[in-house]
Parts: C-alpha cells; sequence; structure tokens
C-alpha cells in the first residue's frame, strides 16, 4: 500500500508528542512492506530542533507553505490511503485539498480528540472544521470510548475508529540505567495539567525534601518556584527516554483537562513508561483502569499524600525491586490489541498483525443507531486495533 501521511512532526520531537507515535506507527507499516511518505509544514520552531530528519523507514519531504502542498498534487492522488493528523498548520486547507485530490482512502488521525472536539464546540479550531469531517472515510481518535459514537452523529463522520496512540518497542526497553530519581515526570508545560504537576510532583518534592524529582520538558514559566530536590530538564528528545523512565523508581502520567473529561484517552507517555518497566502514578479518569490495573500495575493518585503514600509503599507499583513492572504484568497478555503490547502469535511462526487496512467506503449519511458497521483493521506501532462489526448504539462498549 502506498500511504501518505501529512502530520504535525515527524522530523522533530520538540513539544511534540504526535513525534513518538508517528515514528513507531509508520516504522511498523514500512516494516510490513508499505510504501509510506510523509510531507510535514516546515516551520521554524521545529526547523531549529529536528532530531530526525532523514527517517530511515519512510520518505519524509517538507513544504514552507500551504500553497507549495500544490506540488504533491499527483503523489497524494496516487495514494491508496491518505492520513491527515491533528494540529497541522492551515489544517483545514489541507483538509480540503486532501479530499479533493485523493482517489483512495482518507483518514483523519485525532492524536488531541478531546481537545479538538472542545475547541471545534467553542468555534476556534484553527486545523479542523465541522464542515470537513464528513469528508473523511474515516475519524482514528485518540480518543475511543463513547467519544466515537460523538463524532459519528455529531460531527457526521462515516466511521469513527479508536486508534491509541503508539510506541516502539524496540526503542523503548528498560535499559538498566542506574535509579537518579524516585519520582519523575516527562511533558510539555501546559496551564491545565500544571495543578495537578503541583499537587502530585512539586508539593510532594516540599514534603520530601530527602526524596529526588525531575521534570522534564520545555515552555514552563520562570515563575514557577521549583524545590531544591527538583531537577529541570528542558528537553529530552526521544531517544533519551529510555534512560529517563528507567533511571526512575516511578514516574508520574498527569491528563489534560479535556481528556479526563472523555476518558478512554491515554496518553504516549503511558505507554512509553509500561514499555520501559517503570511504576506509574496517575490521575484519575475513566478507562484507565481498563489499560493497567490499580493497585497493581498503577497508582491513581488523587491527591499530594497519595503521592506520597505511592513512593513510600512497599508493595506493588512503586517499590523499587519487588515493585510491579507494567511491561512484565499483565498489560502485555491482556491487552495484545492495545497499543503497549505485541499481537499475539498465532503458533505458525507469523506475526498476527498483518498488513492490512480494510478501505472503509464513503458514506454520503453516518450510520444510523443499530446499522452494523464494517470492520476496520488497522497494524500499527505494537499491536493491532480491530474492531467487529457491532450496532453504533453498542460503540461505547468498544
Amino acid at each position: 500500500m502506498k500511504l501518505i501521511v501529512l502530520g504535525l512532526s515527524l522530523s522533530s520531537s520538540w513539544g511534540n508528542g504526535h513525534a513518538t507515535t508517528f515514528r513507531a506507527l509508520l516504522k511498523a507499516f514500512a516494516a510490513r512492506g508499505h510504501d509510506v511518505h510523509f510531507l510535514e509544514r516546515d516551520v521554524p520552531w521545529y526547523a531549529a530542533h529536528r532530531d530526525e530528519p532523514a527517517p530511515d523507514y519512510c520518505r519524509l519531504d517538507l513544504y514552507p507553505t500551504l500553497d507549495a502542498l500544490d506540488a504533491w498534487h499527483d503523489t497524494i492522488a496516487a495514494a491508496d490511503a491518505v492520513i491527515v493528523g491533528s494540529y497541522v498548520p492551515d489544517g483545514v486547507a489541507v483538509a480540503r485539498r486532501v479530499q479533493d485530490w485523493a482517489r483512495g482512502v482518507t483518514a483523519f488521525y485525532d492524536i488531541d480528540t478531546p481537545v479538538t472536539l472542545a475547541a471545534l464546540e467553542r468555534g476556534d479550531c484553527d486545523y479542523l472544521s465541522p464542515e470537513v469531517i464528513p469528508g473523511f472515510d474515516v475519524y482514528l481518535s485518540f480518543t475511543g470510548g463513547p467519544t466515537l459514537a460523538r463524532i459519528e452523529h455529531q460531527y457526521r463522520s462515516p466511521a469513527a475508529r479508536a486508534l491509541y496512540c503508539s510506541v516502539d518497542t524496540d526503542r523503548y526497553r528498560p535499559t538498566g540505567a542506574d535509579k537518579r530519581w524516585d519520582l519523575s515526570y516527562l511533558g510539555t508545560y501546559s496551564p491545565d495539567r500544571q495543578p495537578t504537576l503541583e499537587r502530585l510532583l512539586i508539593d510532594a518534592a516540599r514534603r520530601a525534601p530527602d526524596r529526588r524529582f525531575v521534570v522534564a520538558g520545555p515552555q514552563y514559566p520562570a515563575a514557577i518556584d521549583w524545590p531544591a530536590n527538583v531537577e529541570r530538564i528542558e528537553h529530552l528528545p526521544p531517544a533519551d527516554h529510555p534512560d529517563f523512565y528507567s533511571a526512575s523508581r516511578a514516574t508520574l502520567n498527569v491528563t489534560r483537562a479535556d481528556m479526563i473529561a472523555a476518558g478512554w484517552s491515554p496518553s504516549v507517555r503511558l505507554f512509553e513508561a509500561a514499555a520501559c518497566g517503570t511504576p506509574i502514578v496517575s490521575d484519575r479518569w475513566e478507562g484507565i483502569d481498563e489499560l493497567l490495573v490499580p493497585g497493581r500495575e498503577i497508582v491513581l493518585a488523587d491527591t499530594t499524600d497519595d503521592a506520597l503514600a505511592a513512593l513510600a509503599r512497599d508493595g506493588p507499583a512503586c517499590a523499587g525491586p519487588g515493585g510491579a513492572r507494567p511491561r512484565a504484568g499483565g498489560t502485555w497478555r491482556r491487552h495484545p490489541r492495545r497499543r503497549t503490547g505485541t499481537p499475539p502469535d498465532r503458533g505458525d511462526g507469523r506475526d498476527a498483525a498483518r498488513p492490512h487496512l480494510r478501505m472503509i467506503s464513503r458514506q454520503k449519511e453516518p450510520p444510523s443507531m443499530g446499522q452494523q458497521l464494517p470492520i476496520a483493521l488497522v497494524a500499527g506501532g505494537a499491536g493491532v486495533h480491530r474492531l467487529a462489526s457491532v450496532p453504533c448504539a453498542d460503540r461505547a462498549r468498544v
């Protein structure tokens, strides 16, 4: 299959969690024999921080302006499938071009679904509009659960499917690094995440001066009063993530407010940490207990006391040598189709994740309640999402 992806950035991971997912997903497609071509808008903030300018698993081309995309008209038209990602500059205009030019299947991959839907409700989403959503054959969503039915019925998508973030388990694995920190956090500054970071890490650091903490990520305001036992790392390239997680006795997962409200929105950082076998302390949202078992593979914390108790415990989740490691725990066996595990072996030595993308034909009207939907099979970074034909009314249970 010839696959074209127009995404936020593949070349740079600076303040860009999309890069981890795209790199894992597209590498896996290439490994399965597909011809992958990534088109990226050339912008100065990524140009100054490129850590993968020449990937060996796909072709990468930069285009400087929206009009410059016209040079790729014939390439897009000839592709078997074209994916447009969230947060692409001039995304609405890009979507219209792709829908006008493409003869193959078109998809929108939203790695920010709750943020996107909130922006659509406010009328200030600059990379997607309600008018272009029905023009995509499939809406691939970072968020599962009831949000999928909402995308189909409120925004008239012909088919909404969950495609959680991907992690490359060849890159993300325990490294044996010496433990440097009791609790770490990796993420770009976000105002709606900051109160949780303050409560679960910064306040915990103030109350536990004998413990060591670290926050890695860009764009944090200079006014933040960091305790002396909190180390700051301005930017941590993906190549350094496995050592970072492996050097952490536990790591913190903090979720944006819109994603907490939607539920079923696992951050790529959850999968990175799990792949590295690092115990996770997380805020709470609906659906998280379907990925990791609370108290055994993850600690759900609401207060500073909860975070400190997690670090002090000698039992499962944050115990050091005796603590649970999500990678080695049941997560990988229970959820072979999630983004954190490898597909089950069928016994004949062949990978169960065959390189198929079941093409979903265009529909002029969205599926009605109770209508049977086609099976969609998407081979991804480390597993498969296969959604069986189910009534649309039951989508929340898929």
